[in-house]
């Protein structure tokens, strides 16, 4: 056959482009040429599915984008002033300190969190209070019937304020509703997996339309300077469902934090274009909605109780606010040929490293012991300053000698057994000393210079270590033996606590 009359490849006989079928993962966003049980890319099962791209979305060689066929854009110096962006201020005072001061009006925000957490109960008060300050505001939902959203706004005692309501899953709708001129400057999107665009041809939740429908909000908030609140679904592992880049193409990226048993709730930032990252706002649910906490670290020790051992007070810092919570650890004889390390707050990588210093470099045998470390309120610590706190904790519930009840401790544990510096010291040990706190257990700061070797904050007596041995020679009883010298058989029996004899099974 002539190649002149063979038709080209990618187009059928009438020279219309086929629609290209892709095997799109839903975990992770990686694109296949056929379906299979496990994505190669995250090793995700049955999470790929057939979808089909138009001819727009297969795109033109690119070859065919030359010059002349594009408009040339413009290039802008480094150097110049730009003024700060004008915020809307909400009124609730966590959210806006989590948010850098306020929202960013044409910014788009990302909000995740477990189902039931208090996400949409958040937003519709942000929209409230918005509401109230004069600023237009619309709730749009895509999972809950109007009349329900009403039900929960009369709970919370929000059914009197100006906020528009709907109910919609169309991005053509939606975007076409704000762009009017009356449209409002606000506008919450719950939730970003049930929004559809028809223009992609794939079932709502899917890559490509979390994807699609994402873009065409973000573009709706730079060109008409709405600013969009897109609620996310979160995955088992508990990050925001959908491709990843979805969190890429916003400007600001909420996790919304808490266990269900608690009454805290904690709004996280991972990412934010207008303000510092990894701050917090520490939130209290009651039945009339979320409010704020003025001083989380007076509430997160609430509950405590002194002269428990296996109970320490860290002093830890979250985002730019410091921030005291307490660290429980239990030690005990295990029952089975392999103990178990239970952990809830804190990176169980992080406790193993802690456990296996302790037993190196200074002999106390933990590892024989079931281990469970939980960090009270429910509060996730993730910083390395907590290290020194959490030996303390095991030393104490391992020694049955508590921590003087007085102290906050602090500080970050090396390999070798060393203790190092950490940052904002000062205003740990202000936060501290706010709350009655008397002594502090810290880090050398022979070799640090600067504010971190100023003199003892509001009378707070200073304790530095540079090593963990230091830590346990101060809470091991005396005359009393933590551990066994490495090689030994009895180094692999548990450890009997105080007032215990160890049994015929020990």
């Amino acid at each position: 056959m002539d190649r002149a009359c063979a038709p080209r490849q990618g187009k059928g006989a009438s020279g219309v482009a086929r629609a290209q079928r892709n095997f799109v993962c839903q975990a992770c966003g990686a694109v296949t040429a056929k379906w299979a049980g496990k994505c190669e890319a995250c090793g995700g099962w049955n999470s790929i599915v057939e979808e089909t791209a138009g001819a727009a979305a297969a795109g033109a060689p690119a070859s065919r984008v030359g010059a002349g066929k594009g408009r040339r854009i413009d290039f802008a110096a480094l150097s110049g002033t730009t003024e700060q962006p004008p915020r809307l201020t909400t009124g609730i005072t966590e959210f806006d300190r989590v948010c850098g001061g306020g929202l960013v009006p044409g910014s788009a925000l990302l909000i995740g969190g477990d189902p039931g957490i208090g996400k949409s109960t958040l937003l519709l008060q942000v929209a409230a209070a918005l509401a109230r300050r004069g600023t237009g505001c619309a709730y749009i939902s895509g999972e809950e019937a109007l009349d329900q959203v009403r039900l929960r706004a009369a709970r919370l005692g929000l059914e009197q304020t100006s906020v528009q309501l709907a109910a919609a899953t169309s991005i053509r709708d939606i975007v076409a509703t704000l762009e009017a001129r009356d449209a409002p400057h606000v506008a919450v999107i719950d939730s970003i997996q049930t929004m559809w665009l028809d223009t992609v041809d794939s079932v709502p939740g899917t890559v490509t339309q979390v994807r699609a429908s994402a873009q065409a909000l973000i573009e709706l908030a730079k060109r008409r300077g709405v600013t969009v609140l897109l609620v996310g679904h979160v995955t088992k592992e508990g990050t925001i469902a959908g491709p990843r880049v979805l969190e890429h193409m916003v400007d600001t990226v909420l996790y919304f934090e808490g266990e269900r048993g608690h009454q805290f709730r904690i709004l996280r930032a991972v990412k934010n274009r207008f303000g510092p990252t990894d701050e917090i706002g520490v939130f209290e649910m009651s039945d009339r909605g979320l409010t704020d906490v003025a001083n989380p670290s007076a509430l997160f020790l609430a509950e405590r109780r002194g002269a428990v051992s296996g109970a320490c007070v860290f002093a830890g810092v979250e985002g730019t606010r410091p921030l005291l919570v307490e660290i429980q650890a239990l030690v005990a004889p295990s029952s089975f040929a392999t103990p178990r390390h239970a952990v809830v707050g804190w990176d169980s990588g992080r406790l193993a490293m802690v456990i296996a210093v302790l037993e190196a470099r200074c002999g106390v045998a933990v590892g024989p012991n079931d281990v469970y470390l939980n960090v009270a309120g429910g509060l996730r610590i993730a910083e390395p300053a907590a290290d020194l706190a959490v030996a303390a904790s095991l030393i104490s519930s391992l020694a049955d000698t508590p921590v003087p009840a007085d102290m906050v401790v602090f500080g970050e544990i090396g390999l070798g057994g060393e203790i190092r510096a950490v940052g904002q010291r000062e205003a740990r040990l202000k936060e501290a000393a706010k709350l009655g706190f008397r002594n502090a257990l810290v880090p050398s700061a022979a070799a640090v210079s600067g504010p971190a070797r100023a003199a003892p904050v509001g009378g707070i007596g200073v304790d530095e270590i540079d090593h963990l041995s230091d830590l346990v020679a101060r809470l091991r009883p005396p005359g009393r033996t933590l551990g066994r010298p490495s090689g030994s058989d009895e180094r692999r029996r548990p450890y009997a606590p105080a007032g215990r004899r160890p049994g015929p099974n020990d």
